[in-house]
């Protein structure tokens, strides 16, 4: 009795169906960038142009917005800003257009600074915690590994509000209340259960007879983990660092109740903006499009990590 083998071959999309999908995507595409488009837009309008309806597509563009974000403005009379004599800068032209003029800095950029240094640092933090337990939960017989696993993961399970008063009073009384440590410590307590998960399924994939050649050759366990394991999984600690970095750059609750001037982040600043007559929509627009900047050049110089990261893992066996 003779055996028949089939071969099973993978059939490609035709073409329509390819250009079917590819529309679907552009689609999908333009409809999430309106929204960011539209602020960056408002960022170059006037405050009567941002706030006019019907909304206005064309527009005279101006730098009011961004001027308005990073200074503080009097408001004088014509005789004395006539005195003044010419204006310095394009801020200072404008500013007097309105008659005003520039108090001083707005307090803006440093808590863009405050933003950089928190959000960069938890996530420096969080993934390198992360890569060193999941490695141990990776390699080693844990007891209980399973129930230590899900413990870790149902911290992200809660709503911060639920613990925001307790971290409050504990905070309070450690001395860490709007300082830029306790926001560190803290988004690194948040981001290390999802450091540990993410990180835990690529360095399952890698297999462990790349560690015990190397230990075989004399390596003790640290170095066959940095210069073995670590190489190897330098896709998915990028992609971790990615989404990590996304929770702190952009998290709200907790900066709004820890914080409130020294370690305070552009997130809670952004929406106190105020201008003459109420909230000042074109220098909100301009502080979201710069903030949104710094964790937009990450994600794209890492884009071909994260891709990887999500759809392949780090090395297949």
């Amino acid at each position: 009795m003779s055996s028949v083998s089939t071969a099973h071959s993978v059939v490609e999309p035709s073409r329509t169906s390819k250009r079917i999908a590819a529309s679907i995507v552009i689609i999908y595409a333009v409809i999430t960038m309106i929204p960011l488009l539209w602020i960056v837009l408002t960022s170059f309008k006037s405050p009567p142009d941002s706030i006019s309806y019907p909304p206005k597509i064309v527009f005279q563009p101006t730098l009011e917005g961004y001027c308005n974000l990073f200074t503080t403005r009097t408001r004088q009379t014509p005789d004395y800003i006539a005195s003044l004599g010419e204006p310095t800068s394009t801020c200072d032209e404008i500013t007097r257009s309105r008659n005003m003029v520039i108090a001083g800095a707005s307090n803006y950029w440093p808590r863009f600074q405050n933003s950089l240094v928190i959000a960069f640092g938890s996530t420096f933090l969080a993934v390198s915690l992360g890569t060193f337990a999941a490695y141990g939960f990776s390699r080693f017989k844990i007891p209980l590994a399973e129930d230590l696993l899900f413990f870790i993961l149902s911290t992200r399970m809660m709503p911060p509000i639920a613990v925001a008063i307790p971290i409050y009073l504990m905070y309070r009384q450690l001395g860490l209340s709007d300082t830029a440590l306790g926001m560190i410590l803290l988004y690194t307590a948040v981001n290390v259960s999802l450091a540990v998960w993410l990180l835990k399924g690529f360095i399952d994939e890698i297999p462990r007879e790349y560690e015990e050649a190397a230990m075989i050759d004399g390596y003790t366990r640290m170095q066959a983990f940095f210069k073995v394991v670590l190489p190897q999984a330098t896709t998915g600690i990028a992609a971790t660092a990615i989404f990590c970095l996304i929770f702190a750059w952009n998290e709200y609750a907790f900066a709004v109740l820890l914080t409130s001037g020294a370690a305070q982040t552009a997130p809670p600043f952004i929406p106190t903006i105020i201008g003459e007559g109420g909230q000042d929509w074109p220098a909100v627009a301009a502080g979201t499009t710069i903030f949104v900047v710094p964790i937009l050049v990450f994600t794209i110089l890492l884009r071909k990590q994260l891709l990887r990261g999500i759809t392949f893992g780090a090395v297949r066996k």
